[in-house]
Order: C-alpha cells, then structure tokens, then sequence
C-alpha cells in the first residue's frame, strides 16, 4: 500500500472538480492513504471537512511563504488543529526564489506556525525554497520535527535536518532526467527517514511528464526510488508506510 503524503485537491479554496475521479484512480493504483495539504489560507476552513468525509485521508494545514503578511492566528485556529483528521501543520516555510525583499514578513510566518505547531504538538510539513540558511537557523530555535517536502536540496541540507530527526519527503521529480544529484540525496537518507508524496497536482513524475499529477502517480516515484536504494517495491512500500505512521503519529489509517 501507498500513501501520498502530500497532495493539493483544493484549488483557489475550491475542491477539484474531478475529485471522485482522481480518488478512484488511487484507489485502483493501492494508494491507501492520502494526505491533503494546504498553502492559500482560503483552503484551511475547507480542508478538515473534505477530508473527513472519505476513508484514509487526512489534512495539514498551513500558509504558504508566498502569503506572507497574513496574520496565520487569523486563519489556522486551535479548534482546526484539533481536528481528528488535522495531522499536521504545512506547508509552511520559505521561498526566496524570485526574490527575498519580504524576508522578514516570510520569517514572521513561518515561526508563527511553528509555534502553533508547538502547542498543538503536531509535525510541519516545510516547503524551503533558495532560503537553506534561514530555514536551518529557524528550525535551530525551535523543538518542532516535521519533514521536508517534495525535497530538491543540498545533500548538506538534508544531513542537518537529519541530524534534528526530520524526514526528507520524495517527490516525482526524483524521477526526472535532470535529478541525478537529488537521487544521489536519496541513496544516503537513512531508509526510516524518507516519505514520498506527489505534491499534486504539480510534478508529475515519470512517464506522466507534462500532465496533471495527481495521488496515483506516487507508485512510479516508489518504483524509481526502489531502484535508487537497490531495494524490492514491496519492502521499500512497508518501510515507507512505517516511517509516514511515525513522521504523522495522529494519522489512523482504516482497513
């Protein structure tokens, strides 16, 4: 059994049309558990129901670095954090990628909802993007663990988030042509400290390239990185199932 760790069903605060669609296709795929993650906050007051109204799936919520300047304790409250189906906070974190004259408004976030996640004792779910240094610095400051999403970093990166017991999540762009340094990454994570996930409906892995990525496709991210640690499907699928139960300990899959 699979599970996506991280997916985007909702669109502009809105579910995606085709929704059912896409489930059955995990479905039929043996994805057995599928997690949705917020980043417009318009997305947060709509997740924890969406989610609860269909077996093995479950929701982290979070404000994204590109919203920042929103006040988070506006938008994630103490009673959406406490949702059965809430398993953590994210995405969350920081992207100077076109640019870092906010920086002080991204950080100002993003230890807002660290904090949350503190209190609510929950796991974050970190999109860091161009801001390696910051991203580390703050994580220093704090005792929350989490992992790091659809992970494109430095090998250096990922040994010191290691080292402060985070996960390292795969995307299918470790499927790419062009990823040989980021599967190399990933022939060195510890095998109980990666995740996988198909950060839909982008990145699609594969032979999906150029289309709408979406839950099913994480089978041919696990299959590409099976082969990257020279390991059999199914083992890695067990280790993976493992290491998501424990990165998300609130999260209560159903058979």
């Amino acid at each position: 059994m699979f599970i996506d760790t991280h997916c985007h069903l909702i669109d502009d605060g809105h579910v995606i049309a085709d929704m059912d669609d896409v489930l059955s296709r995990a479905w039929d795929a043996d994805v057995g558990g599928i997690i949705c993650a917020c980043a417009d906050p318009r997305d947060v007051a709509i997740v924890p129901n969406l989610v609860a109204g269909h077996k093995n799936m479950f929701a982290t919520v979070g404000i994204h670095p590109e919203y920042a300047g929103i006040d988070a304790c506006r938008v994630i409250t103490p009673q959406i954090l406490a949702h059965p189906r809430v398993v953590g906070v994210g995405e969350i974190g920081l992207d100077y990628h076109y640019g870092s004259e906010n920086r002080a408004a991204q950080i100002k976030l993003f230890e807002s909802q660290l904090n949350m996640a503190l209190v609510a004792r929950l796991p974050v779910a970190i999109h860091t993007r161009d801001a390696e240094e910051d991203t580390m610095a703050i994580i220093g400051k704090s005792n929350v663990g989490g992992v790091l999403h659809c992970f494109t970093g430095s090998w250096d990166f990922a040994r010191k988030m290691l080292d402060r017991g985070f996960y390292i999540s795969a995307s299918g762009i470790v499927t790419f042509k062009n990823a040989a340094d980021i599967r190399d990454t990933f022939s060195r994570v510890p095998m109980d400290r990666i995740v996988v996930e198909t950060d839909s409906p982008y990145c699609a892995p594969v032979p999906h390239r150029g289309t709408r990525c979406e839950p099913a496709f994480v089978a041919d991210t696990v299959r590409v990185l099976a082969d990257v640690r020279g390991v059999r499907v199914d083992a890695l699928t067990d280790q993976l199932l493992k290491n998501t139960c424990a990165l998300y300990p609130k999260m209560n899959l159903e058979k």
